[in-house]
């Protein structure tokens, strides 16, 4: 495969062909930055671990060149950041099992132009070598800039396959920022119950984050417990351990309609049901 930048790499843990190995793929997520996937996308990767049927991929977009730093990593620049995250996705690629680790390298100020095709183009590459089953990436509620014009970039790749090549499904999960607020009938659970010694592994291994100030492992873990606990009032927990996500999948199929205004309905089902409720108890 050849992407837009030589130094996009495509790491197998197992070893198997590229080819092969990418063809395995049933789940496909595409993040933004190193630990992206870890954090958004732990029910696929459990799912799939330990199967022969069921194979995961990660796709991280950008660099990593701009990530914070401190304590050990302070004084490291941009291309050692790189370097460090780059060797902490393929540590979590091992760890998880994943059938391949697709790093694309690029910058973030690429990644938001809707203008290039860059990264739409690498992006097709990757979806007509894997055909997964299912898509996984950021939601469009996101607050961060780079998450979010990676699912726009995702958004506009699949639209871009026939229909017979789209995956039956497109899920937008939550990092920066949680999906909480989301009418429970909006939501996608994800039970991320079993397998929490993996979850906090996969997590563990980004240690220029969380030594860097960052405790992504502790926020995420308790992020999930929380979604678990508070997600029913009126019953006693279902599960230990839940991430939030959007179905985007008509947004995929719906090739005329704004991504924009498909959001700002989630947002609108939110409004009317807390001013319905506040309403009535007025």
């Amino acid at each position: 495969m050849k992407f837009y930048l030589d130094t996009a790499e495509v790491y197998i843990p197992d070893n198997q062909p590229v080819e092969a190995a990418l063809s395995r793929t049933t789940h496909l997520c595409f993040a933004a930055h190193q630990d992206d996937i870890e954090i958004m996308s732990a029910q696929p990767i459990i799912e799939c671990f330990q199967q022969k049927d069921k194979w995961f991929t990660g796709v991280v977009v950008t660099d990593g060149r701009g990530s914070p730093r401190d304590d050990l990593y302070k004084n490291y620049s941009d291309d050692d950041m790189r370097l460090v995250r780059f060797k902490e996705q393929r540590k979590a690629a091992f760890v998880g099992e994943f059938a391949a680790q697709v790093m694309l390298d690029l910058p973030s100020k690429i990644v938001k132009d809707s203008a290039r095709e860059e990264t739409v183009e690498d992006m097709l590459k990757v979806l007509r070598a894997t055909k997964p089953q299912i898509v996984y990436t950021h939601n469009l509620a996101d607050k961060h800039d780079t998450h979010v014009g990676v699912t726009l970039r995702v958004i506009e790749a699949l639209r871009r396959l026939d229909q017979s090549e789209r995956p039956e499904r497109l899920v937008g999960c939550e990092v920066w920022r949680a999906l909480d607020w989301m009418v429970d009938s909006d939501k996608v659970l994800m039970n991320v119950s079993d397998h929490e010694n993996l979850q906090l592994a996969l997590l563990g291994v980004f240690d220029s984050q969380i030594a860097g100030g960052k405790r992504y492992d502790l926020a995420s873990m308790g992020r999930r417990r929380a979604n678990a606990t508070y997600f029913e009032s009126h019953g006693v927990d279902a599960a230990t351990g839940l991430s939030y996500a959007m179905d985007m999948t008509s947004l995929m199929n719906d090739t005329e309609k704004s991504p924009a205004v498909f959001v700002e309905e989630f947002i609108q089902r939110f409004a009317r049901d807390v001013n319905e409720r506040v309403g009535k108890l007025i």
